[in-house]
């Protein structure tokens, strides 16, 4: 079937039925396409203006079963503290000579971690990790003496989540092959990590929308 026709079935599917979480995933597994492990999406629509600091919603939440993606992890830090983070599993470990490295471009990590006593040297190349949304961050548990538990956290599925200009909250919460019971148990999890990250000014309705869906599949809207 192609890939067009496959799509238009599943919306004609799901046209006009409401779901919860429960048969969201399970449907979405049960149309997986056999060729592909496909990472499984939420989309959270959110009632904020993050312009304003006090409506910003931004966060970490560790997934009970992972998120099933490999992660690549860049660790500021010097002498035992570099020895701590390698045996963790930090894919790469160094101060100046990783930043310099960084500042011409080798930025193919998903997470940047620091010790304190480095963020002077990371703070040169802000403007080089802050829009690939690297920067480390000691609310995000990036900014850490403990190198240690921050790449063991990384390494496990540990998901970083900030809210876009639009109010939109997206992460990847695992993949097909989980099966339906550990995803319907990541999604309750990443939920219930926003719903208690709701921020000071945020007034009315929190969350507006939630949208689940696969890879390649079609976005199915979940009653909240």
């Amino acid at each position: 079937m192609s890939k067009g026709k496959y799509l238009t079935d599943l919306y004609k599917s799901i046209e006009n039925k409401s779901f919860n979480v429960e048969e969201a995933i399970k449907f979405i597994v049960d149309k997986k396409r056999e060729k592909f492990d496909e990472t499984v999406e939420i989309s959270m629509n959110l009632g904020i203006d993050p312009r304003h600091a006090d409506q910003m919603v931004r966060g970490v939440v560790s997934l009970p079963n992972g998120n099933g993606k490999v992660m690549k992890v860049a660790v500021f830090a010097k002498d035992k503290k570099a020895e701590e983070a390698k045996l963790a599993g930090a894919d790469v470990t160094g101060a100046e000579d990783l930043a310099e490295d960084m500042q011409k471009g080798n930025l193919d990590y998903d997470r940047v971690i620091a010790t304190p006593d480095l963020m002077g040297v990371v703070g040169r190349i802000g403007k080089v990790l802050g829009p690939k949304g690297l920067m480390p961050n000691p609310k995000l548990g990036t900014v850490t003496p403990d190198v240690k538990a921050a790449v063991e956290a990384a390494k496990s599925g540990q998901v970083q989540y900030r809210a876009e200009k639009t109010g939109i909250v997206q992460a990847g919460i695992g993949k097909l092959s989980f099966g339906s019971d550990k995803l319907i148990e990541n999604v309750n999890s990443f939920i219930e990590a926003i719903q208690k990250s709701r921020p000071s000014g945020a007034k009315g309705t929190f969350i507006k929308k939630i949208s689940i869906s696969s890879t390649m599949g079609v976005g199915i809207n979940v009653n909240i």
